[in-house]
């Protein structure tokens, strides 16, 4: 059969999207590249508080403006866009933290986390960004708008499925029209 050069540009698009979703999450140790940066340490440890450490306390308003911004991650990706309209957060979101989240504990297994941590594994795994500085006030920030979040976040009312915590996309499984299906 004869492939157009569209379907061509489709393929390979898709095999991008393919690959930086099988990367994302499970080879930050070997590089993403997916992502601008490699990151070289263990995601475990990126987003462990470390000794001693202290949260501060945080803006809110500044922690909305960061919640929908994509220049916080290498692949154009925010917190919005898995948890808009509180998708992707599980009952547990609803529970004082620490608390058992589903995604640190499958990628990097972690039994409870705090909410800053969790801030930092988003960054790090979907996001596929550094962790922000622990004494940053954007860090702080983030935490006070995700606790306001979590205040009004009811189990059961959040969008279905994760999507960043899906496991590597199929493009031949795709929804829309299947370029590696042939007629």
């Amino acid at each position: 059969m004869h492939e157009s050069i569209t379907e061509r540009l489709i393929m390979k698009k898709l095999i991008i999207i393919s690959l930086c979703s099988l990367f994302a999450g499970t080879a930050l140790a070997a590089g993403n590249p997916c992502g601008k940066e490699q990151l070289t340490d263990s995601p475990t440890a990126m987003i462990t508080r470390p000794a001693n450490y202290k949260p501060a306390v945080g803006d809110a308003g500044l922690g909305k403006k960061l919640w929908m911004d994509t220049k916080l991650s290498t692949n154009g990706m925010s917190c919005n866009a898995c948890h808009a309209n509180h998708g992707a957060f599980q009952a547990s979101f609803a529970k004082p933290y620490p608390h058992k989240v589903q995604m640190a504990q499958d990628r990097l297994g972690l039994k409870l986390v705090h909410l800053d941590e969790m801030i930092q594994g988003c960054m790090v795994m979907p996001m596929a960004a550094k962790p922000l500085p622990w004494d940053s006030k954007e860090l702080a920030a983030l935490v006070a708008y995700t606790q306001t979040l979590q205040k009004t976040f009811r189990p059961g009312t959040a969008m279905p499925g994760n999507p960043c915590a899906m496991k590597p996309a199929n493009p031949c499984e795709m929804k829309a029209a299947n370029p590696c299906a042939r007629k």
